[in-house]
């Protein structure tokens, strides 16, 4: 499927002088820019549109259709948030993308700010993320000093103001509405919608709110064409309206018990099995997979009987995950404890929650309180329905939190009590039979 593929994303990755202006325009850097440029906003949304390009955030939204629920004909300022707050757990495309090649970034922020308006990008950036954040200095450095940024760029009409801001080392700034809030000054709290950014984002001004992933596809797709795009991925399903396509190439990042971890550029629709045997070197210490996470903790989890999920929109929520996500597939082997797991991603969740929702704030506590009860040898039969309970009524779907944080606590727990039922009952019965064994010792 994959023996032709030749990485764009990436192709830059390891290349000496790969973060310079010089080394970017020498290797057709800018090209993009040019040829948007020469059109109207609306032709290069147009052309956004038609390559069928969706957001690489997590949510998969198709980003042509995001551009154009902005306001016809506003005469006040339109922004542009990138988002480059990577937390979720085995996520690190974003960061090599920066490291390696911030132009190929930075050409996509000023395309998709000429065709949507925007007059000025704020690039909301990780706090933790230090060599990113003077690897785009730098580069912002030499796009103002060549007439890539400020007014008139490259001689037209269009200006534009980049800003660096530095995140609040919250995984709820991930939230578009929370980054904004934070990139506001305030409290990362994600706010109620509508009304939605488009509308009324940043400062209260129409906004539109993309990933870096995103942004460095816009600037191939100006490039290359729709087509280009489109020849890679998998087609829409004719059977299914609300399937509109996965296309074009993905960062997936691969960590975990594998023997070569790693960043892979692929065509969208690889085999989490292809994925694992072929590009990541298989399962380490001769040991076999027992599940697997298709894309961020927060997706839940693919069983040794689903390794042969494609990992494109679609896919994994076919296997009863929550979606692609962040294509960040973690790894799990056979020796490892899903007690264990559980427990680890719902103490991650209840320390992440903002607390500004009570089904949230309390759920995602309970959740890991219980589950450290049942690590810990103490648990009941009971703890596993209350656990049910609280995935099924946390979250968006349910209608009870305003953010989706709830559902990504959720989804493991749903995952994992349906997969793995059997080894949490065992855990819980050696729990309970240990305990007998003491409390009879003691008398």
């Amino acid at each position: 499927m994959n023996e032709a593929f030749e990485p764009v994303l990436l192709r830059r990755r390891g290349v000496a002088g790969s973060q310079t202006l010089a080394y970017y325009q020498q290797d057709g850097g800018y090209n993009g820019l040019q040829k948007a440029l020469k059109m109207t906003p609306a032709e290069v949304i147009k052309v956004v549109s038609d390559s069928g390009l969706r957001g690489r955030g997590g949510a998969g939204f198709h980003t042509g259709s995001k551009w154009g629920f902005l306001p016809k004909n506003y005469e006040g300022p339109i922004y542009l948030c990138v988002n480059g707050d990577e937390s979720e757990p085995g996520t690190f495309n974003n960061r090599i993308l920066i490291e390696e090649d911030p132009h190929q970034l930075l050409e996509g922020i000023a395309i998709a700010s000429y065709a949507t308006g925007a007059s000025v990008a704020y690039l909301y950036l990780r706090y933790e993320y230090g060599q990113c954040y003077r690897t785009l200095e730098k580069a912002i450095e030499e796009m103002y000093a060549n007439n890539l940024l400020g007014k008139n760029i490259l001689g037209s009409n269009f200006s534009l103001d980049v800003y660096l801001v530095r995140g609040a080392c919250a995984y709820i700034c991930g939230e578009e509405t929370g980054l904004i809030e934070s990139l506001e000054g305030k409290r990362a709290w994600p706010r109620i919608k509508p009304p939605f950014p488009a509308i009324e984002g940043a400062f209260r001004r129409p906004t539109v709110v993309n990933n870096i992933e995103t942004l460095a596809c816009v600037t191939h797709i100006l490039d290359k064409g729709p087509e280009w795009f489109m020849s890679m991925g998998v087609p829409k399903d004719p059977n299914n309206p609300r399937d509109p396509g996965s296309y074009g190439p993905k960062l997936y990042c691969v960590s975990g018990h594998v023997n070569n971890p790693g960043l892979f550029e692929l065509p969208l629709g690889i085999t989490a099995r292809e994925l694992i045997e072929k590009h990541a070197g298989g399962v380490w210490k001769g040991r076999k997979v027992k599940a697997v996470v298709p894309g961020g903790i927060s997706m839940g989890f693919l069983s040794a009987d689903e390794l042969d999920t494609p990992l494109d929109f679609a896919g994994p929520g076919k296997a009863g995950c929550l979606g692609l996500g962040t294509a960040a597939v973690i790894v799990i082997d056979d020796q490892t404890s899903m007690v264990d797991v559980l427990y680890n991603n719902c103490r991650f969740f209840a320390h992440e929650s903002c607390g500004q929702c009570t089904p949230c704030r309390e759920g995602t506590a309970w959740s890991s309180k219980i589950l450290r009860r049942i690590r810990d040898g103490h648990g009941k039969m009971s703890d596993l329905k209350t656990l049910e309970d609280i995935s099924n009524t946390i979250g968006i779907m349910p209608g009870t939190t305003i953010c989706g944080l709830a559902d990504g606590a959720a989804w493991p727990i749903k995952n994992a009590l349906k997969k793995f039922r059997p080894e949490f009952e065992e855990y819980i019965s050696k729990g309970q039979k240990t305990e007998m064994r003491e409390a009879l010792a003691a008398h």
